[in-house]
């Protein structure tokens, strides 16, 4: 059975102008503080898809002036574990596995990260992978990642 996560719900109460998707945001780098290096905004959260986006600024840019491959691969992983946390069943948990990302072209300037949903049985621990694209300002495809969630059950006390 699907429950809605606490942090859709106060998406849904908040996330409908700038002021909530910010004060969202930094609700979720407060939970992992680690994102709060990417700056993220979040356009689009349900329990299908999420949509974050990152601004180009200097620390998070390479020595070439582009944005670091790491800040890139920190945005994939963001949208796949809040999409998780919006998607998966109440019954579920999941934890980050590993990630294949592919760099397809030098990103110039902001992104955008969209995380979709894949389909999930419940109850049956499993290796699940989160697809992530990454468009540019242009909307050109600069990273597809795939983020390999690990999934079980919740022990039930």
């Amino acid at each position: 059975m699907q429950t809605k996560s606490l942090p859709l719900k106060y998406w849904n109460k908040i996330g409908h102008n700038a002021i909530g998707r910010w004060c969202f945001a930094r609700a979720v780098c407060w939970r992992v503080p680690y994102f709060s290096s990417i700056s993220p905004t979040f356009i689009t959260y349900t329990e299908t898809k999420v949509v974050v986006g990152m601004k180009k600024r200097r620390s998070v840019t390479n020595h070439l002036g582009t944005i670091h491959v790491i800040s890139i691969a920190n945005l994939c992983e963001l949208a796949a574990g809040t999409l998780m946390e919006a998607g998966l069943m109440a019954s579920m948990r999941w934890i980050p596995k590993g990630m294949n990302i592919h760099y397809l072209k030098k990103a110039n300037s902001n992104l955008m990260a969209k995380a979709v949903m894949p389909i999930i049985e419940e109850g049956e621990i499993a290796d699940i992978i989160v697809p992530v694209s990454v468009l540019d300002a242009d909307g050109l495809e600069v990273v597809q990642a795939d983020i390999i969630m690990y999934l079980t059950p919740k022990e039930v006390n």
